[in-house]
């Protein structure tokens, strides 16, 4: 299965010239506003990438790459992601989904371009109205350049974002490729080995009381690293089998409801709420707060620093709730 998608799928560096990148000839240097690590073009624009999580789609291809990933539930007990790109751009996304209002509000919110595969009718009127600079994957439908189908899986979990050519269909919307940031609150070296909080080596989310999902995330005391796992199965590329490594996750809770006969959601990422944060093998709980657009941490009216690396957030809805939907683990 993994040479068919690398044949359907995969993007030649040679064929195309990937505008979108952190090589020699973008020399603007510093350190990257999403996870506080130096590197070279800084000013990037940011890519918000919409991301299959069902079963039939994993492994998936690129998430190692993303800044920051939100996980939130689409319909039913299964989750989907919005992964955003800034610092490292991957050579393949995928596979790509369908947008939904929460995802592509978060995306403006972060100033990212969205790309997605496919939309009602309501969501694309929405996303017209709001102007928000987007690609929808269904105008390319395996059009060989911008966005593929892998022969080996079957629609709608196989079309694939090529990213080397963003740059070139950005720029004939009138797209912006490169943004300055403000940066997000990053730790020190000091406050790092100052951490607060209760230990715990594996922390479990359940997002119902008879899940057809669980999301596990276990700490490596070796590589100062967390590890994500759906269904006791590790996430991993698809191509490489490497692990997604993580340095923050973020849980927050909010208010879901379904407002649709299809189970589509409304989802609130305005009030704020209880929430937990995880960072170096360490959880402790705080709440979170939308802050111009971005979710963050917050204890004691203070924003919470993250460690500088990348980072998970998943969002659980208020019933359960955190109480009910986590369980932690120290080994």
């Amino acid at each position: 299965m993994v040479s068919v998608i690398l044949i359907s799928v995969g993007c030649s560096k040679d064929d195309e010239d990937n505008s979108f990148s952190t090589d020699e000839k973008r020399a603007t240097s510093g350190t990257y506003p999403f996870t506080g690590l130096e590197g070279k073009g800084i000013d990037n624009r940011m890519i918000g990438v919409m991301v299959n999580n069902h079963p039939k789609a994993r492994p998936q291809t690129g998430l190692s790459k993303a800044d920051i990933v939100f996980e939130i539930l689409a319909e039913g007990n299964i989750t989907r992601f919005l992964a955003l790109y800034q610092s490292e751009y991957p050579d393949v996304v995928g596979p790509v989904r369908s947008a939904r209002e929460y995802y592509f509000d978060l995306a403006d919110r972060y100033d990212a371009m969205y790309i997605h595969h496919g939309a009602a009718n309501f969501i694309n009127d929405m996303i017209e109205e709001r102007g928000i600079d987007r690609i929808n994957g269904s105008h390319y439908d395996n059009d060989g350049k911008l966005f593929k189908r892998a022969n080996s899986r079957k629609a709608p979990h196989n079309s694939y974002l090529q990213f080397g050519a963003v740059a070139d269909v950005a720029s004939e919307k009138g797209y912006e490729l490169t943004k300055e940031y403000a940066e997000l609150p990053f730790l020190t070296e000091d406050e790092m080995d100052n951490l607060s909080g209760e230990r715990a080596t594996t922390v479990e989310i359940t997002y119902f009381k008879s899940p057809s999902t669980t999301v596990s995330y276990e700490y490596d005391e070796t590589n100062e690293v967390y590890y994500r796992l759906n269904d006791g199965e590790q996430t991993v590329e698809l191509e490489t089998d490497a692990s997604i490594q993580l340095d923050n996750i973020f849980i927050v809770e909010t208010t879901h409801e379904v407002i649709d006969s299809e189970g589509r959601r409304a989802v609130d990422l305005e009030s704020g709420g209880n929430a937990y944060l995880l960072q170096k093998g360490t959880i402790q709980k705080v709440e979170w707060e939308n802050k111009d657009g971005r979710i963050l941490p917050i204890k004691d009216g203070e924003t919470v620093s993250f460690v500088p690396g990348k980072t998970w957030i998943n969002v659980v809805p208020t019933n359960p709730g955190l109480e009910q939907a986590i369980t932690i683990i120290n080994e």
